[in-house]
C-alpha cells in the first residue's frame, strides 16, 4: 500500500467510517432500497389532504357525542379536545391554530373551515366501553404522535409492560377503525351528494341534523 493509500486509510479510521480490521463501521444503504423509500414518503405526503377531510370529518361527526363507528361491537366515541391546527392551500390565511377546551367545536373553527381551511393536526379522546385515550393525530401520516393510555391496572413490572403493549394495540386498532369508517363513507355516492352538503351547513350554522346516529349515517352511505 502506497504513502496515499495509508494515508486515507488513516483518515477513514480516525473520521470512524472504518474498523481497525479496516471494514466499514456501518453499512451503506442499497440505492435501490433508498429509492423506494423516498417513494413511500412522497406516496404519503400526496395523501395529506385525505388524512385532513378524515379529521375534520371526524370533528363534525364528533359533535353529536354518539359513537362514529365500532370495535369490537362495542361503540368509539370520539372527542376532539385542546389545540388544533387548521391548514389550507389557498387565501389569504393556510394556517390557523386554537387552543381551548372547547376550541374544536367553536364558531371561529367552524367559520376558518367555511373558508376553505381543513383539520391538520388534533388531538382526540377516544372511548371504547370503560377505557379512555387521548392521542394526538397529524393528517400528513396519520400516525400517532403522542399518545395518553387509560391507567394500569397491573402491579408488577412485567404485568405492567404486557398491559400497555395490549392497550397500545387497541389504540392503534381504533384509530384504524375510525379511518375505515371514514374511507367507506368517503368512497360511497352519498359523500359528495349528502355528506359535503351537510358538512357545509354545519360549518356554517345551517344544519339540521338528521335523527340518525353516526353509525346509520355511515351504514346508509355503504348501502348507496
Amino acid at each position: 500500500m502506497g504513502r496515499r493509500e495509508e494515508a486515507r486509510a488513516e483518515a477513514a479510521f480516525m473520521r470512524g467510517d472504518v474498523g481497525i480490521d479496516g471494514a466499514a463501521t456501518e453499512e451503506k444503504e442499497d440505492a435501490a432500497e433508498a429509492e423506494r423509500g423516498k417513494a413511500r414518503e412522497a406516496l404519503l405526503r400526496g395523501r395529506t389532504y385525505l388524512g385532513r377531510e378524515f379529521l375534520t370529518w371526524l370533528l363534525w361527526n364528533s359533535e353529536a357525542g354518539e359513537p362514529v363507528t365500532e370495535y369490537e361491537k362495542v361503540g368509539v366515541t370520539v372527542l376532539l379536545v385542546g389545540r388544533i391546527v387548521l391548514k389550507g392551500v389557498s387565501g389569504e390565511v393556510t394556517e390557523l391554530s386554537a387552543k381551548g377546551a372547547q376550541a374544536p367545536y367553536s364558531e371561529q373553527v367552524k367559520r376558518a373551515l367555511d373558508k376553505g381551511l381543513l383539520v391538520h393536526q388534533a388531538r382526540l379522546l377516544l372511548t371504547h366501553g370503560e377505557r379512555a385515550f387521548e392521542v394526538s393525530l397529524d393528517a400528513e401520516f396519520l400516525d400517532i404522535r403522542a399518545a395518553k393510555l387509560p391507567a394500569l391496572m397491573s402491579e408488577d413490572d412485567d404485568s405492567q409492560l404486557a398491559e400497555r403493549l395490549a392497550l397500545t394495540e387497541q389504540l392503534s386498532a381504533l384509530v384504524n377503525a375510525l379511518v375505515e369508517a371514514f374511507l367507506a363513507v368517503r368512497a360511497g355516492k352519498a359523500w359528495t351528494k349528502q355528506v359535503v352538503p351537510s358538512m357545509k351547513a354545519w360549518m356554517r350554522g345551517e344544519e339540521e341534523r338528521q335523527k340518525l346516529t353516526p353509525i346509520q349515517r355511515a351504514a346508509n352511505a355503504r348501502k348507496r
